[in-house]
């Protein structure tokens, strides 16, 4: 999968940068302030650490996920439709992981830094903790203890963090029947916001269903504040992504978004 990825890279970037520098043209000339350089530096600091540990934790993960595959009493085949169900149980798992991570202080020290930015836009996706891939794979231990390929749960956990970069940004509006199945934009910005009404809703990856079922989707009603509670943060990379982990053991200072 690597290789057949690697010579891709360099197109997935520019296809990257090119979203995002029509996103800074249109916030420009609508004049929705949706972008600040510095938060944007430090968000694509941010985003360079986490890509490192990528590359450290790769081998990690997917051994951790290949035991526990082994103990399982049934190996599900590397089929089309054995894809499709690793994904949406991917998604499914997502959901809570997601949840936990606001409820659970542990969690938050590590999600902490995702809901730091004061702006919505797509580099704020890119505000993703250097060491969560030592978290994430226990949570997708059931998948594999059912049988499901490790590579397709890699993969489809790597899909569904893809598809949420498309969420962060205020350039689309409602989509009308979509909001019912899919995270949308506007539904991942009332997940970004420290309103009151806002705080702790829509945990959802691809699909929104999750929130609709477990009571905990909200759809955009009013104007939304980014940030957390307790307000800006920092523009240091390290600091960001350190924050939680200190406030874990200060309870004292807990922000929560």
């Amino acid at each position: 999968m690597k290789h057949q990825i690697g010579p891709y890279r360099v197109y997935i970037l520019l296809f990257l940068l090119f979203l995002i520098t029509a996103e800074i043209i249109w916030s420009w000339r609508k004049d929705r302030n949706a972008y600040e350089v510095r938060e944007t530096f430090s968000n694509l600091s941010v985003f360079a650490g986490f890509q490192l540990s990528k590359y450290l934790f790769a081998g990690y993960q997917l051994g951790l996920l290949g035991f526990f595959a082994g103990l399982s009493p049934i190996q599900l085949p590397h089929k089309a439709w054995v894809f499709l169900l690793t994904f949406i149980t991917a998604d499914f798992i997502y959901y809570w992981f997601h949840r936990a991570s606001h409820y659970w202080k542990p969690l938050w020290a590590f999600h902490l830094v995702h809901h730091s930015a004061m702006h919505m836009n797509l580099t704020t996706a890119y505000r993703l903790n250097w060491f969560s891939a030592i978290l994430s794979p226990l949570f997708f231990i059931p998948s594999a203890l059912l049988g499901m390929p490790p590579d397709f749960i890699v993969i489809s956990y790597a899909l569904n963090l893809a598809y949420q970069f498309f969420l962060h940004t205020e350039a689309i509006g409602t989509l009308g029947p979509v909001e019912k199945v899919m995270d949308t934009p506007s539904s991942h910005r009332v997940h970004h916001g420290s309103n009151p009404i806002y705080i702790d809703k829509n945990f959802g990856g691809v699909l929104i269903i999750w929130d609709r079922l477990f009571g905990t989707y909200q759809p955009e009603t009013e104007r939304v504040n980014y940030g957390l509670t307790t307000g800006f943060l920092s523009y240091n990379p390290f600091r960001l992504v350190m924050q939680g982990f200190l406030n874990w053991f200060k309870p004292s200072v807990q922000p929560k978004q």
